[in-house]
């Protein structure tokens, strides 16, 4: 018995220093101490198994279950709050386009589990960060293409057919209103990131107003970034976080130099017309103006803004980020980051 307890105690001892030594290598903070395991709550099923009971009987059930966010969808998301819950039940059952939207994402989301896992993990390490935040319900739905990952009074849902692969039998159907360069991202691979980046820009660190310059901006973008960098799973690559192609940020890592010399020839950083530098940070096949036969990536602003932010930490170990994420001296960050990459 005694050997038994010895022994214990020594393998206990020794996968205490293997965390401990697994957390110092990869620089990242031990959160399994948090209690935290995060449940999607299947919206999208409740809706289809009440077509049996008629739209009566499961707006009250959604209703009454779904709170804010049954409320949510039936005027905002699905509805624009002229018709009643009912009647909006009434016509997504009717509809055979519903219905097969349903069933695909059925298929494709049969087990949510990988997916709570890992966004269970990236809301620890948030609140490792920001203890004092609030976790909201996560809920599934299908919108019909409206939203991806709406975010309202203590919920934050996920949208499941603009996450349904690239290969969707759907997004060819609805090439006009969400070109191929968006739809192409439209897969589970994206489900936590978008939630991190969504729940980051609007409920930890929304834009400022007086952030008008091209720099704050970048800035802006970069820090957040960089907070999914913390909180995101290692294994999710740089181009799942921005939203490249591979082909796309090997230009951008190839030209970082180029880049950075054509904002300074034409003297951007401190631009503030908005429709002259949201070319540099909006969504797009290419970023006009730089490279050749459009082969540059979209919204270099934000990545060279990343880049920023990433040399930034690396020059100055002792700053936290939560010391990084309220910082918002966007000049003092360029200058401190010491960021002056080589060109081709």
């Amino acid at each position: 018995m005694n050997n038994t307890v010895k022994f214990s105690q020594i393998y206990l001892f020794f996968a205490a220093l293997l965390a401990l030594f697994s957390c110092k290598q990869n620089n990242r903070p031990y959160v399994e101490d948090i209690k935290l395991d995060i449940a999607i709550e299947r919206f999208d099923k409740d809706v289809v198994a009440g077509m049996n009971k008629g739209p009566q009987q499961t707006d009250q059930v959604l209703a009454k279950q779904y709170g804010y966010f049954y409320q949510d969808y039936v005027t905002r998301i699905v509805g624009n709050g002229a018709y009643s819950g009912p009647e909006i039940l009434d016509v997504l059952y009717k509809d055979q386009a519903f219905k097969d939207l349903s069933h695909d994402a059925d298929s494709v989301f049969k087990d949510m589990a990988p997916i709570e896992k890992e966004l269970s993990t990236t809301f620890k390490y948030i609140k490792h960060y920001y203890p004092k935040v609030n976790v909201p319900r996560f809920i599934a739905f299908i919108s019909g293409f409206e939203v991806q990952t709406p975010i309202g009074d203590g919920y934050m849902g996920i949208g499941l057919d603009m996450f349904l692969g690239r290969d969707s039998r759907f997004y060819p159907a609805i090439v006009s209103s969400v070109p191929q360069y968006i739809s192409r991202r439209f897969t589970p691979t994206y489900v936590v990131p978008r939630l991190a980046e969504t729940f980051a820009r609007e409920e930890l660190f929304p834009e400022r107003d007086e952030d008008r310059t091209l720099l704050a901006k970048m800035v802006h973008n970069g820090k957040i970034l960089y907070f999914m960098d913390q909180v995101l799973d290692e294994k999710v690559p740089d181009s799942v976080k921005i939203g490249y192609t591979d082909k796309q940020l090997g230009w951008c890592t190839t030209y970082e130099g180029n880049i950075w010399g054509y904002f300074m020839e034409h003297e951007l950083l401190f631009k503030t017309d908005y429709q002259k530098i949201q070319v540099y940070l909006s969504e797009g096949p290419f970023t006009p103006g730089l490279g050749e036969k459009n082969q540059s990536a979209p919204k270099l602003g934000v990545w060279m803004g990343w880049q920023i932010v990433r040399k930034y930490m690396k020059e100055n170990p002792d700053v936290s980020l939560t010391e990084l994420m309220a910082d918002t001296d966007a000049e003092k960050i360029l200058r401190a980051s010491k960021y002056k990459p080589r060109q081709q």
